[in-house]
């Protein structure tokens, strides 16, 4: 499969040739992390801009009694926060999810990336923009959807990102989140995260096998979720059809 970071990119912002090989060359390096491996603390010195090849990786906020908050979800051709090398220290932790493949690219590479040509650094900013935008969507999650409706929001999400990459069809998907972790993500106790996942289950819209999400009515979910894939930010003229599209695949 194509480098799913390359995928990322020009899934925003057509790419040349020559800059898919230079990509790929940056992110040739890489490592192989555990589920449940930290790969930088609250406090440490970033070096390196993380590039998830594979897996799924999240950020979070651990408060002193240990109760944890993910606050983003990084899946394959995401960057880990591409501005980390300007701090001084980190203010949050990313921790695997499933095991990782990982690309650690140095902040000369990054900005070499976006003074090599108008495109890549159009891709990247593409990708920035998007990450915040979704970060205001986990914010209105948090503040006003309902149980269920953060849940079939997150749901929905997910799948048109791991579409993105090709990593999902739109109906299928994987989805290695424990009922712990999606409470963690959506505000919730796991309880309550239980109930809400009976309760999409009982009204035919999905169902979670064997660490898959399986989406049955797509349309529906998408009223449920009151969900507009227009925040993902597809590139400028494709935007409109790409929403449509995926639409039309759910």
């Amino acid at each position: 499969m194509t480098n799913p970071f390359v995928r990322k990119l020009d899934h925003h912002t057509p790419l040349s040739t020559e800059h898919r090989r230079d990509i790929e060359a940056m992110t040739a390096q890489v490592q192989h992390l555990r589920a449940h491996e930290t790969i930088i603390r609250d406090g440490d010195e970033p070096h390196v801009v993380n590039v998830v090849l594979s897996g799924w990786v999240c950020r979070c906020k651990i408060l002193p009694d240990g109760r944890r908050q993910i606050v983003s979800l990084f899946l394959p051709g995401d960057m880990c926060d591409p501005y980390v090398f300007l701090l001084g220290a980190m203010n949050q932790t990313l921790d695997t999810l499933t095991p990782v493949t990982l690309a650690a690219v140095p902040a000369e590479s990054i900005r070499a990336m976006t003074a090599s040509g108008a495109d890549l650094a159009e891709a990247l900013w593409w990708q920035i923009l998007s990450s915040i935008e979704i970060q205001r969507e986990w914010t209105t999650s948090l503040g006003r959807r309902t149980a269920v409706e953060r849940l079939a929001h997150f749901f929905c999400e997910v799948s048109a990102r791991l579409v993105s990459v090709g990593l999902s069809n739109g109906s299928d998907c994987e989805m290695p989140l424990t009922q712990t972790d999606l409470a963690d993500i959506s505000g919730l106790s796991t309880v309550h995260v239980n109930r809400s996942l009976q309760s999409l289950r009982a009204s035919k819209l999905i169902e979670l096998r064997g660490r898959r999400l399986i989406i049955h009515d797509h349309q529906g979910l998408v009223d449920v979720a009151m969900f507009d894939p227009t925040y993902l930010h597809r590139r400028g003229g494709e935007q409109t059809t790409r929403r449509q599209a995926f639409r039309v695949a759910l």
